[in-house]
């Protein structure tokens, strides 16, 4: 599902909101996820899954091709917890 189609999905089912404060709503969940994670909170929606950002330090790494010792920057990678979800 795409952020249009849940907008869409959420509209449907509550006909007393017009599509464009829905659309509001919905981009301001993903944007305070997406503050929250940048900050590098934990973002947890209970029955879906848990999110975090975990940090990747910096590392001599090797080129599988020729052997060559390459030098691998830090990085900053986004995790989802498994949660089970009752479909």
């Amino acid at each position: 599902m795409i952020r249009s189609e849940l907008i869409q999905k959420i509209a449907d089912e509550n006909p007393h909101l017009y599509q464009r404060d829905v659309e509001r709503i919905v981009n301001t969940v993903f944007e305070e996820i997406i503050e929250a994670m940048a900050r590098g909170d934990r973002v947890e929606l209970r029955g879906f899954g848990a999110f975090s950002v975990k940090k990747r330090d910096a590392r001599t790494g090797r080129n599988p091709r020729t052997g060559e010792a390459v030098a691998v920057e830090e990085k900053h990678s986004s995790r989802r917890a498994n949660t089970c979800v009752t479909v």
